[in-house]
C-alpha cells in the first residue's frame, strides 16, 4: 500500500512546447518543478511507447520501445546533431491546444535521420553498447520498424509472405537491404532511453515518482506479434484468430471491439510466463509504479472471433489468474502495481482482484450516478488499500460531467456531497473530495486541477479520431498560483510527504 500521498495524471504528450507535442525537455522539468511546489509525490502518465492505430499509445508497434516523438530536439542541438535552424524549421504553428500527428510524422523522422547521419564514432559506439544491453528486443524491433516503413503497410499485408512468417532467408535478406534503417531505429531508441533516464532522475531527485501504464494487450501490427507468434492466438500469417474487447454494458450498448490478438495462455504457462515477466522488468526502466490496464483480464477476458465486426459476438474465457501474478512477483519482486479494475466486473473477477492484494481504482466522477448513495466510488465508502481518482484519461473531465452530462438529480447530489461553491469551482471541490478520502493515494488529471471542460478531454473510448490523445496544456496554466493552491489542499488533507 502507498503512504498517504497524491499526484497528478498528465501524459507526456500533453506538455506544452514549440514543436507540436510534449517532450522530455525543459517543459517536462518545469512540470516536475510544478509538482514539487504543489506538494505532489507522483506523476502518472499514459504509456511512453510509440502510438499505433488511431495515434493510440495503447496500440503500440512495440511493448518495449519508447516514442521518438518525445525526444527533446533542443538537447539534440546541444549535442551537435541538429542545427538551431533545422530545429526552428519544425516548430508547430497550429493550435497549441492539440497535437497534429500528421504534421509530426511528416517532419520529425526526416529531422531525426539528419541527426543520425551526424553521429560520430564515439556516439555510435554508445549506441552499439545500448543495443547489446537491449538485444532481447531492440534488434527485432528495429528490423520490424525498418520493414514496416519500407513497405508502408501493416505486418499482415507485407507483400513478402515468407518475411511475415520470419523465414530465415527472408529475414536475412531484408536485414541486409535495410541495414542503414535498422541502425537509425536503434539510434533513436538510444536517444529516447538516454533522455528519459535523465528526466526520470530529475523527477526522482525532487521526490516525484513516476506511475506509468502498460496496456494489457499489444497491437496486432507489432514487433511482438511478428517475433513471438507462439504467445498469441494468431495464424502463420500473423492474423489473429480471436481478438479483444468488452461486451455491452451500462456505458456502451454495443460493447467495444479493440482488435488486439489474444494470448495463448497455455504456452505462457509452459514458459513460466517469461514474456510477461520480461515485459514488467522492461517497464521498470520507465516507471517506478506500474498501472496494469484492464487488469480484470488476469481473471477472465472477452473472446471475440476475428471475423466478427462487433463486440457483441463473443464469450467470457478464463484468464491465467493468480499463476501469472505469482510468476511476476517471483521474478520481478521489486515491481509495484496499481490494478485498473474498472468496468462491469463479475463476482469472480471482483474476488480475484481482492485476493491479488493490489490496490484498485475508485473514480470520483462516476460516483454520483446513483443518487441514492449506492456507489462504491463515494469517498466515504472507499478503503485505504485503493487509489482514488477524480477521473481518468477515458472519462469526461469533472467540469464536463458536471456541466454537460450529469442529470439535474446527479448534479444536485454531487453539489451537496462535495459542498460545491461557485467561487471554488467544481474541479477543486472534486480534488478536495478525492484528497480527503481514506484512500492511501489520490490522483487527479491535470484537467481537473485546472477546471477544464469538454474541449480538454483526452479520450473517448470506443472511438477513433483527432479528438483522442491530442489534448495539450498551455505553459501559463502551470503557474505558481495553481501549484500553491494544490500544495495547500494536499497539506490540508494530510498527503504531503
Amino acid at each position: 500500500m502507498f503512504p498517504r500521498s497524491s499526484g497528478i495524471l498528465l501524459h507526456l504528450a500533453s506538455l506544452p512546447g514549440p514543436y507540436g507535442i510534449g517532450s522530455m525537455g525543459k517543459e517536462a522539468r518545469h512540470f516536475v518543478d510544478f509538482l514539487q511546489r504543489g506538494g505532489q509525490s507522483y506523476w502518472q502518465m499514459l504509456p511512453l511507447v510509440t502510438p499505433g492505430e488511431g495515434d493510440s499509445p495503447y496500440m503500440s508497434p512495440s511493448s518495449a520501445a519508447g516514442n521518438p516523438l518525445f525526444l527533446d530536439l533542443d538537447a539534440l542541438t546541444d549535442m551537435g546533431l541538429l542545427t538551431p535552424e533545422e530545429v526552428y524549421g519544425v516548430r508547430y504553428h497550429g493550435s497549441p491546444d492539440r497535437i497534429d500527428y500528421g504534421f509530426l510524422n511528416s517532419t520529425r523522422y526526416p529531422l531525426l535521420r539528419k541527426a543520425y547521419a551526424r553521429a560520430d564514432e564515439a556516439l555510435l559506439a554508445e549506441v552499439d553498447a545500448f543495443a547489446q544491453a537491449h538485444q532481447d528486443w531492440l534488434e527485432d524491433y528495429a528490423l520490424f520498424s525498418a520493414i514496416h516503413a519500407h513497405f508502408g503497410c501493416s505486418l499482415q499485408n507485407w507483400p513478402d509472405k515468407k518475411l511475415i512468417r520470419r523465414d530465415p532467408a527472408a529475414v536475412e535478406k531484408y536485414a541486409a537491404l535495410l541495414a542503414e534503417d535498422v541502425g537509425f531505429y536503434k539510434f533513436i531508441q538510444y536517444l529516447f532511453f538516454r533522455q528519459w533516464g535523465e528526466l526520470k532522475a530529475y523527477a526522482n531527485e525532487r521526490g516525484i515518482s513516476i506511475i506509468g501504464d502498460i496496456p494489457f494487450y499489444v497491437s496486432p501490427d507489432s514487433a511482438d506479434v511478428w517475433v513471438h507468434p507462439e504467445i498469441f492466438r494468431v495464424n502463420a500469417g500473423r492474423k489473429p484468430r480471436y481478438v479483444s474487447g468488452v461486451p455491452a454494458d451500462l456505458f456502451n450498448d454495443q460493447g467495444q471491439l479493440w482488435g488486439n490478438p489474444l494470448y495463448a495462455w497455455s504456452y505462457h504457462e509452459k514458459t513460466g510466463y517469461a514474456w510477461w515477466c520480461n515485459r514488467i522488468r522492461q517497464s521498470l526502466a520507465f516507471y517506478d509504479v506500474i498501472r496494469i490496464d484492464h487488469f480484470r483480464a488476469f481473471h477472465d477476458y472477452w473472446e471475440i472471433p476475428a471475423t466478427s465486426d462487433t463486440a457483441l459476438v463473443g464469450k467470457w474465457k478464463r484468464g491465467p489468474g493468480m499463476k501469472l501474478l505469482d510468476a511476476i512477483r517471483k521474478n520481478v519482486p521489486q515491481a509495484q502495481f496499481i490494478a485498473e479494475d474498472l468496468g462491469d466486473l463479475s463476482a469472480g473477477a471482483v474476488k480475484f482482484i481482492q485476493q491479488s492484494g493490489l490496490p484498485g481504482m475508485k473514480i470520483l466522477v462516476d460516483a454520483f450516478s446513483d443518487v441514492n448513495g449506492g456507489s462504491g466510488f463515494l469517498p466515504h465508502r472507499c478503503t485505504p488499500d485503493s487509489v482514488m481518482y477524480t477521473g481518468t484519461h477515458d472519462t469526461p473531465t469533472f467540469v464536463q460531467w458536471y456541466a454537460d452530462i450529469a442529470t439535474p438529480e446527479q448534479r444536485s447530489y454531487c453539489t451537496n456531497y462535495l459542498h460545491v461553491h461557485e467561487d471554488e469551482g467544481i474541479g477543486w471541490c472534486a480534488i478536495a473530495g478525492a484528497w480527503i478520502s481514506p484512500c492511501s493515494l489520490a490522483m487527479a488529471p491535470l484537467q481537473d486541477v485546472l477546471g477544464l471542460g469538454a474541449d480538454a478531454r483526452m479520450n473517448f473510448p470506443g472511438t477513433v479520431g483527432s479528438a483522442n490523445w491530442s489534448w495539450r496544456v498551455r505553459m501559463d496554466a502551470l503557474n505558481g498560483k495553481v501549484a500553491d493552491r494544490l500544495h495547500y489542499v494536499t497539506g490540508l488533507y494530510g498527503r504531503l510527504r
